[in-house]
This record gives structure tokens, C-alpha cells and sequence, in this order.
């Protein structure tokens, strides 16, 4: 258990909760006198625990906001873009613990994914899945092999970035043929790239960005355990790349592919 966000939105759901209720139950005892003032504690608990109750449910099962913080997504997400994920693509599951109450469904190849990063889960990665559960993945001179079957690619020009992207402008664009899940991604014609290939054992997933070239994903550190999803990338709200100097009004409402 990492001490994060939605530890702390828990814990104080929990204790403006009990205030409010011991409270209630207290002031059955209480004189009229005493029952007519409310502490300030009671008074900030009542209002805010039906917010947080709130927060917490539409955070922990429906749906969570993110904000891409590196390029290893580009093309298909820049630094800056602010996302929506589904809580509930990949099992409902109850905050902080993550013990999956409701089965509603598994990645599928080509899905855009959050998790918590293995090495580290109080970070979470957002990647492209590659490989589900039995896959074999190889990398065979610059092209990604699913089952020993070459995964189509189109040239679609040189890339042009923007904000805290520039760095990747002259790379190259390619549509990727994944499953029935076609996407862009990024190589850089000068980079060997990554070889050979894993079987992904069961319960896990492998994980790759898009920006191929320069994305630390699954074929660094190896695969993501089930128990490490988050949810299902869903659509772009916002783009701000304050860092860069950047935004894009035009990328709100993207529906992520």
C-alpha cells in the first residue's frame, strides 16, 4: 500500500464520516441547550463528507482524470494533454487495496492503458498494450511481431513537433496495423531499436509506447501484473502544455485510439 491521493480522499471520507455520525448518535443525550451548537468540526464534517462520498465513488469506479507528462505516447498523446480514464474497464476494484469486487472485462491488444508502474506503484505509466496473456512478442528489425506474424505498418511522413515535443520533429510517422487497432507511431530511422521476444505469461501484459524510440516500457523492465491496471484510456479534455509553452484546443474531446 503506497501512500498517494486516493489513500488520503479515503481517510478523510472515513473521518469526516464518523464525526458527523458519532455526532448524531451523541447528541441524543445531549441538553437543548447543547444540541442547538454545533462544533465546527461537526459543522465542516457534515458538508463535506456528501462531497467526498462523491469524489471518492466517481474517482474509484467510474471514471479519473491524468495528465501526460512525457512524450513516450507521442504521436497519439502529446505532454500536456489531460485524459480521461474508465475505472471500470478492467474490473471494478476497491480503492487503495485495488481488490477487484466485479469482473467487467480484460485489455484487449491495442487498448491505450494506465497502470502503476511495476518498479514503483506509486506511479502510474500510461502505454499501449502489445501483448496480452499467451502472446509471443518479438522485435524483428524495427517491426513488431505478434505471434510470429509481422504487424502491418504504413510511412505516413516526417513528424512535426510541437511544445515540449520538438524534440522528436524528423522522426518518422508509421500506421500500425495492431489487431483490428490501427495508430500511429514514431520511429527514428537512425535508432536500431530493440530485438528479439517473450512469451507474456499469464495474469500480465506487455506494455510499449508509441514513440518507440523513447519510451521506457515493457521492454526495459518486463511485464505489468493484472493487478496493476487502472483503466482504459478514453478521450482528451484539455491541452496545456504549460511547459513547452503550448496548447491545442483542437485536440479537446479526441477520442483516444
Amino acid at each position: 500500500m503506497t501512500f498517494s491521493l486516493e489513500l488520503v480522499l479515503v481517510l478523510a471520507t472515513l473521518v469526516t464520516g464518523l464525526i458527523w455520525l458519532g455526532w448524531a448518535v451523541a447528541r441524543r443525550w445531549m441538553s437543548p441547550e447543547r444540541r442547538a451548537t454545533l462544533p465546527w468540526y461537526v459543522d465542516y464534517s457534515r458538508s463535506f463528507f456528501p462531497v467526498l462520498v462523491i469524489v471518492l465513488v466517481l474517482r474509484s469506479f467510474v471514471a479519473e482524470p491524468f495528465r501526460i507528462p512525457s512524450g513516450s505516447m507521442m504521436p497519439t498523446l502529446l505532454v500536456g494533454d489531460f485524459i480521461l480514464v474508465s475505472k471500470f474497464s478492467y474490473g471494478v476494484r476497491l480503492p487503495v487495496t485495488r481488490t477487484v469486487i466485479l469482473e467487467t472485462g480484460e485489455p484487449e491488444r491495442g487498448d491505450v492503458a494506465v497502470f502503476k508502474y511495476p518498479r514503483n506503484p506509486a506511479e502510474d505509466y500510461i502505454k499501449r498494450v502489445v501483448g496480452i496473456p499467451g502472446d509471443r512478442i518479438e522485435f524483428r528489425d524495427r517491426t513488431l511481431f505478434v505471434n510470429g506474424e509481422p504487424q502491418e505498418t504504413e510511412f505516413l511522413g516526417t513528424y512535426e513537433g510541437v511544445g515540449s515535443g520538438r524534440m522528436m520533429t524528423g522522426a518518422n510517422r508509421y500506421l500500425e496495423y495492431l489487431g483490428d487497432t490501427p495508430h500511429e507511431i514514431l520511429m527514428w530511422e537512425e535508432s536500431p531499436g530493440l530485438s528479439g521476444g517473450v512469451r507474456v505469461p499469464e495474469g500480465h501484459y506487455f506494455m510499449v509506447g508509441d514513440n518507440r524510440d523513447n519510451s521506457n516500457d515493457s521492454r526495459m523492465w518486463g511485464f505489468v501484473p493484472e493487478e496493476l491496471l487502472v483503466g482504459r484510456a478514453l478521450f482528451i479534455w484539455l491541452n496545456w502544455d504549460y511547459t513547452g509553452g503550448h496548447w491545442d484546443l483542437s485536440r479537446m474531446g479526441n477520442r483516444i485510439k
